[in-house]
């Protein structure tokens, strides 16, 4: 937590009660993930094609990495993350808001998938970039719906 707090405080001016309250809640979700994003790299722009790699680690400790392309950098990035869990599901809602004021500010993603089932998991992410956020977030829906299935059987 304090190293999560010092990197925050050394990318903005002002680190507000909010921003750390969003960043104990990033931290309890990932302490119950079965999959944890490791690392994400983004290129894109005009004329380039969207290209996410993006590196998980499992429950058993595995890292795998892959490379997907994308209709833009956070679609890629999901489509990064399905390549690895590959658990089937429908993306129903996507919202970034911002975690306190200014340029600086931390955006939080949250983002609802609906099972095959149809059963709704939401998931939520926080970061100072919102392609990384993003990606935390649908991690964090797709580890819920991992989970719930575990329970189940």
């Amino acid at each position: 937590m304090y190293e999560a707090f010092l990197n925050l405080a050394d990318k903005k001016k002002e680190v507000y009660d909010e921003d750390l309250e969003s960043l104990i809640n990033e931290r309890d979700r990932n302490e119950r993930a079965l999959y944890t994003l490791e690392a994400i790299q983004i290129s894109c722009g005009f004329p380039l094609t969207p290209t996410a790699t993006l590196t998980l680690r499992d429950a058993e400790g595995e890292v795998r990495t892959v490379c997907e392309y994308g209709t833009g950098p956070i679609d890629a990035a999901f489509k990064a993350v399905d390549k690895i869990v590959q658990v089937g599901n429908d993306l129903t809602e996507f919202t970034v808001t911002s975690v306190t004021r200014g340029i600086d500010a931390l955006g939080e993603v949250t983002v609802r998938v609906t099972a095959e089932g149809g059963d709704a998991y939401t998931g939520r992410g926080a970061d100072g970039d919102i392609i990384v956020s993003s990606a935390k977030a649908y991690l964090n829906a797709l580890n819920r719906l991992l989970l719930d299935k575990q329970q189940r059987a």
